[in-house]
């Protein structure tokens, strides 16, 4: 076997340790490009890696608006962010063909810098309307939460809210009181999982808070969630996986 036949199958046995097929991947659009139907192309897309094969190609499901399939231009070049069990991977593709696989619309991609894997985890978000309740506590109380005694803290006092994105590491919400970033909140919610309603009681710690536009009295927060359970977490993953996989099916974005 020549050197470089030798390189290029250590290459691909190296992209195909780090992705796989069934890895979720977000693209975003490198610069603005014109779509098919005449508008620029900024908008992030969420979709799944279908293949890996040689010279750093990947096939990629064609990503879907609503119930119609995106096609993104030949040529374009996107960033990209892949979801992993590892953790996330991060470089740029660009685009060299679309394909059909069978009843499947693929991008055919060529990985065009090399993976990095990022130092921090990340978590993919979920759009969603799930309503809450939340109240803001000090921080002893956040630990009693985190060790599953919210029973023990006061259940007077919350406020509605609505989440609007959740991932593994915390979530977004609306409501009608803004909190200081730095604040500790005890958030109650509660999520679809096997078909069964499971009930979240959870510490988390305020990101950012500011008002919705020009909405008066309306607020969204940003929070990280504190002393969680890697087993509360994937639960929370799981929902996440299977809301985004039945939005797929649905044909929804």
């Amino acid at each position: 076997m020549s050197v470089l036949l030798k390189r290029a199958v250590q290459e691909v046995k190296m992209l195909e340790k780090m992705i796989t097929p069934g890895d979720k991947v977000e693209m975003t659009a490198s610069e603005k490009v014109i779509l098919p139907d005449g508008t620029e192309g900024t908008s992030r897309y969420m979709t799944i890696v279908t293949d890996v094969s040689e010279d750093n190609i990947l096939e990629i499901a064609m990503p879907m608006e609503k119930t119609k399939l995106v096609l993104l231009p030949v040529d374009g070049e996107y960033h990209v962010c892949f979801f992993t069990n590892a953790g996330m991977y991060t470089g740029t593709v660009k685009i060299v063909d679309r394909q059909k696989r069978e009843s499947t619309y693929v991008l055919i991609a060529e990985l065009i810098s090399e993976l990095t894997k990022s130092q921090r985890r990340e978590y993919y978000r979920l759009n969603c309307v799930i309503e809450m309740v939340t109240k803001q506590i000090g921080e002893n109380e956040a630990q009693t939460v985190g060790k599953n005694l919210g029973h023990l803290v006061s259940q007077e006092a919350f406020s509605k809210g609505v989440i609007v994105d959740i991932s593994g590491g915390g979530l977004r919400f609306v409501s009608k009181q803004q909190f200081e970033p730095g604040t500790y909140l005890y958030l109650k919610f509660s999520l679809p999982i096997e078909n069964e309603e499971r009930e979240f009681s959870l510490a988390a710690k305020v990101v950012t808070s500011g008002r919705v536009g020009k909405q008066p009295g309306e607020y969204e927060n940003r929070v990280k969630f504190l002393y969680l359970e890697n087993t509360v977490r994937e639960e929370i993953i799981k929902y996440i996986f299977d809301e985004e996989r039945k939005n797929r099916k649905n044909g929804k974005r």
